[in-house]
């Protein structure tokens, strides 16, 4: 099948790769000559482990190409999957002017049938827009929509889209439907679902998924605040709860907060949707404030243990990515927490695999960037973890004592075990796991 998708940031350029993997012909579009310059030559702007070398066969095999015209992709697809952003407005609703923009461009192109699919996460209601954009200026029969969100987590999008757990796919076109299911049955050979619905349900599953997995977050956060506080061991509550098949087992792991280009964006643009419709949504308003509050909460930790002045104290931070294995730093903890250590005059040395030069385009020459994890602990009082990427699971304890001036540790992640710290003499200070009060 010959496929476009317009948009080649995080979403679609995994989409149109592991098509491409698949067999079929894809077309990328984007308006960056630059970035299409690169992907042209293999290479891509953005860490996601695996994804360069699929891009990297497809190209070399000719199944994959990339154009800023969307006039291309018109003229060469059967499909064509819309990947575009979708950021927040002031108000916390989602910016549509790219998807509208982009569909009204289409609209005036299109002179055979076609399928529209957004995979781009959107408010309901957003397909009806799309459909009635197209048929402004489209023969009714010439043009099927389709809501088609994606269920990427960034660090292992790759597998995900090649081992889906499950396909939703929104549309009131029985035609649409069998296409649908056409182009996705390879991903699906081992039995996982492809649910077919309608356009608002299918895009209220997107928005609901992230905010339920957001919620549970937020709540082993204030259980772990509250085991701080009643010398519990979150570690133990976990492990009780997720046995409990009602439960589970995934996203109970408290620590500082969620981040990122999903989760912080979709719950807001949730809620907002709920304000448009006159309804409180409670749990929400609640999952966004504690969020907020968490991402500060090693910095209560560090006053505690440091004391109130860190004017002049240096600190090192590990982790500015949201998450291990991406560079995306969107809303990630690390930010809030630098943002805090700096306006009280410490000094912040920082490392991350991946993730250093984002930051540096937002705090510039103010934090010092070091070449590797244990050069940012030189002369520090303290050493901050935010994001457990596996190198720091396992370092050299007696060299990172070596470096250090104070033996504090504020693991936002709770990598290590509070015993093995205290054999080690560190200071040591958790999320929700009261060792060291």
């Amino acid at each position: 099948m010959k496929i476009a998708v317009i948009g080649t940031g995080y979403v679609g350029l995994v989409t149109g790769t592991c098509f491409a993997e698949m067999g079929h012909q894809v077309l990328c579009i984007d308006n960056n000559l630059q970035k299409l310059n690169l992907l042209n030559e293999g290479k891509v702007p953005i860490y996601e482990p695996g994804l360069e070398l699929l891009l990297e066969r497809n190209l070399k095999q000719q199944r994959i190409g990339f154009s800023d015209r969307i006039s291309h992709a018109v003229d060469f697809a059967e499909v064509i999957f819309l990947a575009l952003p979708t950021p927040p407005n002031e108000d916390g609703s989602a910016d549509l002017s790219f998807v509208l923009g982009v569909t009204e461009q289409l609209a005036s192109l299109i002179k055979r049938y076609t399928v529209i699919v957004n995979k781009s996460t959107v408010p309901v209601g957003t397909a009806e827009k799309v459909k009635n954009k197209l048929l402004e200026f489209c023969q009714h029969d010439l043009v099927d929509v389709v809501s088609n969100p994606e269920f990427l987590r960034e660090g292992v999008a790759v597998d995900d889209f090649l081992k889906p757990d499950r396909v939703v796919i929104g549309s009131d076109s029985q035609r649409a439907f069998k296409i649908m299911r056409d182009l996705y049955e390879p991903f699906v050979r081992q039995g996982n679902p492809v649910y077919e619905m309608d356009f608002r349900s299918a895009e209220l599953t997107k928005y609901a998924a992230n905010a339920y997995l957001a919620t549970r977050i937020s709540f082993m956060n204030e259980i772990a605040n509250l085991c701080d506080l009643t010398q519990a061991n979150v570690d133990m509550v976990r492990i009780g709860m997720g046995s409990d098949s009602r439960i589970g087992k995934r996203f109970l792991f408290p620590g500082v907060g969620y981040g990122g280009s999903c989760f912080p964006k979709d719950v807001q643009a949730l809620y907002r949707t709920s304000k448009e419709h006159s309804y409180d949504f409670k749990i929400l308003d609640a999952v966004m404030n504690v969020n907020s509050i968490q991402k500060l909460v090693l910095i209560e930790k560090i006053h505690k243990q440091i004391g109130q002045d860190l004017k002049n104290k240096k600190i090192a931070v590990w982790g500015l990515a949201f998450k291990p294995n991406t560079d995306d730093i969107r809303e990630a903890p690390s930010l809030v927490i630098i943002k805090s250590l700096l306006d009280q005059g410490a000094i912040v040395s920082v490392f991350d695999p991946e993730a250093m030069n984002g930051v540096k385009e937002i705090f510039g020459d103010t934090i010092i960037y070091s070449q590797d994890m244990y050069e940012a602990l030189f002369e520090t009082v303290a050493l901050v973890i935010v994001t457990e990427w596996p190198e720091f699971r396992s370092p050299d304890f007696s060299l990172l004592k070596s470096k250090m001036k104070e033996y504090n540790i504020f693991d936002g992640r709770n990598v290590y075990d509070p015993g093995k710290m205290k054999e080690f003499g560190f200071n040591y200070f958790s999320i929700g796991r009261n060792y060291n009060g």
